[in-house]
């Protein structure tokens, strides 16, 4: 059985977590290094290794003040641990940087409080990536990630260790004066998604993140440099909510955390105790009870916030008491050290305690590169930390742009003999929106600056009314910070107000989504985030119809929830259209409604969608119910769902497909044509085309947890799993729950030995397809999710489908399924339902595919043209017809694809459902999803629900009402077929 084992081992590995950098490896050659420079310092020095100073601030005309002379005496004297980068040229801080590390006598930790890059502090010179808040509009993951690691790239250029990114506070007040902006919203699934995803772009290219600010700063309405907040919530509110984000960054492998200054007395009671200087907090509920290992810093000790109440010295013992490990700008050095070495003495503070702490800051030192010196290069670097901002911008810009309400439909895209005016409020001059539409369009420009009044805007709207085809209210100069209405005028309010009701009016806000709140009324309404050339350029594009609005948006405002805005976003290779435009009968479609809330009222699911599309057109994309039956999140029709078997065919089969018509596989070949790990076992022989057939003779299924399980109590065996990944544990089978990645080797060792049934005989079996799936990645050389999503999904632009879709989308919208009472012990959502796919590593070829409707819809609708979609030959007619026919006199199975019952007419049960013809080809899966395409009737026809939530297959009232076959059958009737 060795034989297969280790040939499998690239393949294998391949849906492992995302590998993170340690900061914290004892490796012999670090722990030597370690010990030799703690050996070397001073009993003084090595507190100061403890402290972060600051290099420069800002004077009042906003030019930056150095504290060179300070920083050099503090780093001769106390060879302090680290040095905090704020306002300053680049070439400037570069050079003292440079100067520093050569005087050192270990090198310092160089930091920065950057979370939109390095440009957040040198705005002089780089300029900013966006506003986590607006990259929280963006539905991309992959976008985030490519933020996070052009973020690292900078800070190496620049000679930088640590960036105090990424917030991921929960921007759930919108009063908050501190946090807002720096967010990436309300939604605390994507705050985390997104955070991690800061967090691997950072640390994948050796720079460390910093989760910040510990336990949660979302929801305060004071600012903890003036003063310090209270968040009066309760423990369970704060673990449901504020801890979510930092528990998932610590489960992904942050580095470091940084701690807030606020009174929580859920936490700690004790008066004027900030949770920085709180051992309840730092040392109770980051270190012991969430099992964080890594470095936390304070927020910095100047701040109101501590230092209203403790002095300098005070303040950075008392955090070093807590627990803390770095004190962020402690002020008083000297004096700090000081206080710090008498508490050693007194026995305050544990001497064993304080050496391990100094020699973690040693350990990450090495690790982050500071075992030797380095030289920043001064030559270029300022267009080095510009190089790959721009791009990025564009790219946030585009994606974030979120269409909050729409009510005039043809008012987009403007066209070219359309007769436009452009209202920028806020502005007194030309800008880049301005002069794009003035040289497209022609467009007369009208500025409205927050300095005029009601009757400089009656006059306005007098000018305008009736006398253009399209007004653009480009809402402009705005504050990022809640005060004054974002710097609003009220008659700049009321002039948006009156325009939208007088004209043909679309309003662009170019700021803070919070502003929105000022505008609740406007009839047609999109946020663009951000007010620069490059989010003016990219709001005119969508203008101009050049890409469409994809973002939603990250915090509730008015009557809009946060994810408000189209995540169904329409293919003109598969647009949408009314019934009647198909002379598809409308009054029938209400049966639908009926039957699908007859199921969530029945408890046979929470929630689904269905999808139907004729001629190419979507005529119904309906979402019913809600995530959960105890939940307040609706279901949309942009939900992603987990398809369980669609997989078989929507991954693995049309892969087969790809790869038959190009020659690559031959049908009629065997697995050990295709596998040689197979070749010495009685699976060798088994033909391809009998696989496809579900009647090779392979076993339906084989509970592989059971084997690593309690039978009694359904918890997982020890030696199996661990709640945090490292080299052996990889595997991630659900939150917190990692396989080790050598059984992946025993789960193919028991399908080989499993018993071989009689050839011929019809077994619907997952094995069948988990073999398939690895000749995919057998003659392709790569996994199966990077084949098809290469191959099919991205070029279709198919944007949620795809397998691992916790990695790129955030949880909100995701279907739950499973609360699992064995195995993995916990309410599934975003981890696949299927036990062994997900022992797997998420990707298998029966099971793992996300999707949701829309997207999914594209797919088959390319197989029902033939192959082609957009104008692109993806498969041959003549292979789908092939596959899709009837290829078993023992069974109704196409290869690969389900199809119904040959004596449809004459079963009681029809399947799957009355009306389906002969040529209908598709496929069901567990979790309460059908696909199925009509090439009789031009039809598509999709359902995708969460059945099995929350309690597992027991629950088969899907089945039991026919909902699935009842809503096929309805819209056969609604399309003129009537023989029922």
């Amino acid at each position: 059985m060795k034989g297969f084992l280790i040939g499998m081992l690239s393949l294998l590995c391949i849906t492992t977590v995302h590998a993170q950098k340690s900061f914290y490896a004892e490796t012999p050659e670090a722990k030597h290094w370690v010990d030799s420079v703690y050996k070397s310092l001073s009993k003084e020095q090595r507190i100061a290794q403890l402290m972060v100073v600051r290099l420069s601030s800002r004077n009042p005309d906003g030019s930056a003040k150095f504290y060179d002379e300070k920083v050099t005496e503090q780093i001769k004297k106390y060879n302090v641990g680290a040095v905090c980068l704020f306002q300053g040229n680049p070439v400037a801080q570069a050079t003292l940087v440079n100067k520093y590390q050569r005087m050192a006598r270990t090198p310092v930790m160089i930091c920065i409080d950057g979370e939109t890059g390095v440009g957040m502090r040198m705005y002089d010179s780089v300029m900013k990536f966006p506003d986590q808040l607006t990259i929280g509009a963006v539905n991309d993951a992959a976008i985030v990630y490519n933020v996070g690691r052009a973020m690292a790239l900078q800070c190496k250029r620049a000679g930088i260790q640590v960036d105090y990114a990424p917030v991921v506070d929960i921007n759930n007040n919108p009063d908050n004066p501190v946090i807002g902006f720096r967010s990436f919203g309300e939604d605390k699934y994507k705050v985390a998604l997104y955070g991690t995803k800061i967090m691997q772009g950072l640390q994948d290219e050796g720079v460390m993140a910093t989760a910040k600010h510990f336990p949660g700063h979302g929801d305060v309405s004071v600012d903890s440099h003036f003063d310090m907040p209270v968040i009066n919530k309760s423990k369970a509110q704060l673990d449901s909510l504020e801890l979510y984000t930092f528990r998932q960054l610590f489960e992904a492998g942050i580095g470091s955390v940084m701690i807030a200054h606020l009174s929580i007395p859920a936490i700690d009671t004790t008066a004027h105790l900030p949770t920085s200087l709180s051992k309840n907090n730092v040392t109770s509920l980051l270190r012991n009870e969430m099992g964080f290992k890594g470095i936390s810093f304070t927020d910095a000790l100047e701040m109101q916030g501590v230092a209203k109440y403790y002095p300098a010295g005070e303040a950075g013992f008392r955090s070093i008491l807590a627990g803390n490990d770095m004190l962020c700008l402690p002020g008083d050095v000297p004096g700090t050290i000081r206080r710090i070495l008498a508490a050693i003495k007194k026995g305050e503070l544990d001497k064993a305690d304080m050496e391990a702490r100094v020699k973690k800051v040693l350990l990450a030192k090495y690790h982050l590169g500071l075992n030797q010196v380095n030289t920043i290069p001064l030559d270029g670097l300022t267009n080095d930390l510009n190089k790959d901002v721009p791009a990025l911008r564009k790219t946030v810009a585009e994606n974030a742009l979120t269409y909050v309400h729409a009510t005039q439909p043809g008012l987009l895209p403007l066209a070219g003999n359309t007769k436009v005016a452009y209202v920028a409020v806020g502005a007194y001059k030309q800008n880049k929106l301005a002069a794009l539409l003035k040289e497209n369009f022609n467009a007369d420009l009208f500025y409205f600056d927050y300095t005029k009044d009601d009757n400089d805007a009656a006059m306005l709207v007098k000018a305008l009314r009736a006398k253009y085809d399209k007004v653009i209210i480009g809402v402009h100069g705005l504050s990022k910070y809640p005060a004054k209405q974002f710097g609003i005028s009220n008659s700049a309010v009321k002039l948006v107000s009156d325009l939208q009701t007088a004209t043909s009016a679309v309003t662009l806000l170019f700021g803070n989504p919070y502003a929105v709140k000022y505008l609740c009324n406007a009839t047609d309404l999109a946020v663009c985030y951000e007010d620069d050339v490059i989010f003016q350029q990219a709001a005119f594009d969508w203008l101009t119809g050049k890409f469409t609005a994809k973002g939603t948006l990250p915090v509730s405002v008015c009557q809009y929830k946060y994810g408000t805005g189209s995540l169904v976003v329409e293919d003109r290779a598969l647009p949408f259209t009314t019934p009647a435009a198909l002379n598809i009968k409308d009054s029938l479609l209400y049966k639908v409604d009926s039957i699908a809330n007859a199921g969530i009222f029945n408890r046979a699911f929470p929630g689904c969608v269905v999808l139907a599309a004729r001629d190419g057109k979507v005529f119904l994309n309906k979402a019913y119910g809600f995530m959960a039956y105890d939940s307040l999140e609706p279901m949309k029709t942009s939900t992603i769902f987990d398809l369980a078997s669609v997989t078989k065919i929507s991954a693995t089969n049309v892969s087969i497909m790809k790869l038959y018509e190009e020659g690559r596989i031959d049908l009629f070949k065997t697995l050990g044509d295709y596998l040689p790990w197979v070749a010495t076992t009685d699976k060798a022989n088994l033909q391809l085309a009998d696989i496809l057939l579900h009647q090779a003779g392979l076993k339906a299924f084989i509970p592989f947890y059971a084997e690593i399980t309690d039978s009694l109590t359904g918890i997982p065996k020890p030696g199996f799993f661990k709640a945090m990944p490292d080299d052996t544990f990889n595997i991630q089978v659900a939150d917190t729950m990692y396989m080790r990645h050598d059984w992946q080797d025993t789960m193919f060792a028991r399908i080989l030995q499993s018993p071989l049934g009689t050839k011929g005989n019809y077994i619907y079996s997952d094995n069948d397809f988990i073999f398939l799936g690895k000749i995919v990645e057998q003659v392709t050389g790569k996994p199966l999710n990077v084949y098809v999503q290469e191959t099919f999904y991205k070029p279709m632009n198919m944007q949620t489908t795809g397998f691992l879709p916790a990695n790129t989308f955030a949880l909100s919208g995701i279907a739950p399924t499973e609360k699992e009472k064995t195995f993995r012990l916990q309410q599934l959502r975003g981890s696949v339902h299927d036990p062994g796919a997900a022992m797997f590593g998420g990707v298998a070829g029966h099971a793992g595919l996300f999707s949701d409707a829309y997207d999914l819809a594209k797919l088959y609708q390319m197989l029902l043209n033939g192959g082609s979609f957009n104008n692109v030959q993806y498969l041959k007619r003549e292979t789908i017809d092939y596959f899709t026919a009837y290829h078993s006199d023992n069974s109704r199975r196409g290869y690969g694809f389900d199809k119904p019952e040959k004596d449809n007419d004459k079963r009681r049960e029809p399947y799957p459902s009355k009306l389906a013809t002969p040529l209908t080809y598709g496929h069901t899966g567990y979790t309460g999803t059908c696909v199925w395409v009509d090439p009789a009737y031009n039809l598509v026809y999709i359902f995708l629900s969460n059945r099995v939530f929350p309690d597992g297959g027991v629950n088969t009232r899907i089945s039991q009402l026919n909902i699935r076959g009842a809503i096929q059958d309805v819209l056969y009737q609604a399309i003129g077929k009537n023989d029922l």
